[in-house]
């Protein structure tokens, strides 16, 4: 009867939520299979499968996160494995998560909540893996686009996973997501005076249509491009991305920027560099609070700026922030497409146990553990694609006995019930500078991170570096609280070994660097251009 009133409805998927299924599914299954039987058009869902732990809310926000993207997700799927098996394509198609890691198309479909902001987590992956190789294992990473600015850390080169995150309007997603803040401050970012008559920029945004002012497709608004243009950040007479004898529109930016000007009281070229400070002081905002606000020391660190409008800002929020280097990859508006193609085949999987960890014994510690890696290891084998040995990681998500939030702590296969407590005491140390000894150590859950390299995954291999002072293709006038004159680069001229100093700007088909006064830079071995500054 339920199934009839939901077929009337014309309901796409169900998502199937018990209190206790994380302990035993065999409800959920059969109310499942059920609902299955009546309408096997459905996409149905038992919260379990996508999240086996015992937060009941937490488990079923992301059972339904999963039920709304899922008929989307698959039915994408299916078209795209449909249409590349007609083209006669014969290999697997992976796709990103936002784990950092990927799995087979027809894996997805069944995993759709685990694609949420993957595109920002393979930006984070490509810049770990780049900095790495360059020397960086601290870095903060800044994609900045047309619409938003993304930021994350890594730590000893693993950026930092968020086991719960809220997505718009507070939606609960408890999978493991690389930690991605995401602001409104891009390129196409509107600058406007908000009702108090303050000026604020984003999170409004012009988008591509009509777009900045500058582009000439009826835009009329000041944005963050519009104030780069006029102030000789970007080249209007020869933009990036744009075919043959185009420019840009220089006086409907100043048109769009002045407008703006006059309720500021501030002439075209203050309020140009008005907007740009205010983003940048966004962009640096949410910069600290992904680093002081945690504990960690900026100056420790390099930063990443990727994406088509990160290297542009990069030198400021650096400047701000307190990061004495700053790495812009090669290809810099493209490092997400990067990220997909240099990560691993992954499956997180985990299970609640909730028990003390004096009352767990090894063999049930080493049973769960176990079964979790078989689990991992024969979804790696059900999806077809050849690749190396698995490798296998545990944690554990431990607390005080009273305590809400957890504390997820590596563990190894065979430790012991006091290992796994005194590794959690060593972590509570380390995060607040006390422990509580006499209070027990619940374990919450265990998680078990099965993941793989696929066959074909490129590798750089660095030039020799011949230090040599580069050779500028061109000047022009770039504002830096006054007109100065800059020296222009051509990135694909940029050799290993070369340097210069600032102010410059470099420039390539998919970004524009910029490179403030009192700035060095140089190209390593890699091709990744290095800018630093003394604090």
């Amino acid at each position: 009867a339920l199934g009839q009133v939901l077929q009337n409805e014309g309901v796409e998927a169900i998502v199937v939520s018990f209190l206790h299924s994380y302990a035993n599914p065999d409800h959920e299954l059969t109310a499942a299979r059920l609902l299955a039987e009546a309408n096997p058009a459905w996409e149905v869902i038992p919260s379990h499968a996508v999240c086996n732990e015992y937060f009941e809310f937490e488990r079923t926000s992301t059972a339904a996160v999963q039920g709304y993207l899922q008929p989307l997700v698959a039915g994408y799927a299916r078209q795209l494995h449909e249409r590349l098996d007609t083209d006669g394509y014969p290999d697997n198609v992976l796709i990103m998560q936002s784990s950092g890691g990927v799995v087979p198309l027809w894996q997805v479909a069944q995993r759709a909540a685990n694609i949420v902001r993957s595109g920002p987590a393979a930006g984070v992956m490509a810049a770990a893996a780049l900095a790495a190789e360059a020397g960086f294992d601290h870095v903060i990473t800044g994609d900045m686009g047309g619409t938003s600015f993304d930021v994350a850390v890594v730590v000893e080169g693993k950026p930092k996973v968020a086991r719960t995150t809220k997505l718009d309007f507070r939606i609960v997603l408890k999978l493991p997501m690389i930690d991605v803040h995401t602001i409104g401050a891009g390129g196409g970012s509107i600058a406007e005076l908000d009702h108090a008559g303050i000026l604020q920029v984003g999170p409004r945004s012009a988008g591509a249509d009509p777009g900045p002012a500058c582009y000439g497709r009826g835009g009329t608004l000041p944005t963050v491009t519009d104030a780069n243009v006029m102030l000789g950040r970007i080249d209007w007479q020869s933009p990036i991305g744009v075919d043959g004898e185009g420019t840009l529109d220089l006086d409907a930016a100043k048109e769009a920027v002045g407008g703006l000007g006059k309720l500021l009281s501030l002439g075209p070229e203050e309020t140009a560099e008005a907007i740009l400070t205010l983003v940048n002081h966004t962009m640096a905002g949410r910069t600290r609070l992904l680093s002081v606000e945690q504990g960690l020391d900026p100056r420790d660190f390099a930063f990443v700026a990727f994406g088509g409008a990160g290297p542009l800002h990069g030198a400021a929020i650096m400047r701000e922030v307190g990061i004495s280097s700053m790495l812009v990859p090669p290809e810099p508006g493209v490092l997400c497409a990067t990220g997909c193609v240099i990560a691993d085949i992954r499956h997180d999987l985990s299970r609640t146990l909730e028990r003390p960890a004096e009352a767990l014994t090894a063999d049930e510690i080493d049973t769960v553990l176990d079964g979790l890696k078989q689990e991992g290891e024969a979804k790696m084998r059900a999806s077809g694609v050849a690749m190396d040995n698995p490798r296998v990681s545990y944690a554990a998500d431990m607390c005080y006995l009273g305590q809400i939030h957890t504390l997820r702590v590596p563990v190894e296969s065979g430790a012991s019930p006091a290992q796994l407590a005194a590794a959690f005491v060593d972590a509570y140390r380390g995060e607040f500078g006390n422990v509580l000894s006499e209070i027990p150590v619940i374990v919450i859950s265990v998680i078990c991170t099965v993941a793989a390299t696929p066959p074909g995954r490129p590798k750089r291999r660095p030039r020799e570096a011949r230090p040599s002072p580069a050779k500028p293709a061109g000047h022009r006038p770039i504002y830096f609280g006054g007109w100065t004159e800059a020296a222009v680069y051509r990135r694909a001229d940029l050799l290993p070994g070369m340097h210069f100093t600032g102010p410059a700007v470099v420039e390539q088909s998919d970004c524009t660097t910029i490179i403030e006064p009192g700035m060095t830079a140089r190209v390593d071995g890699y091709g990744n251009l290095l800018v630093e500054t003394a604090l």
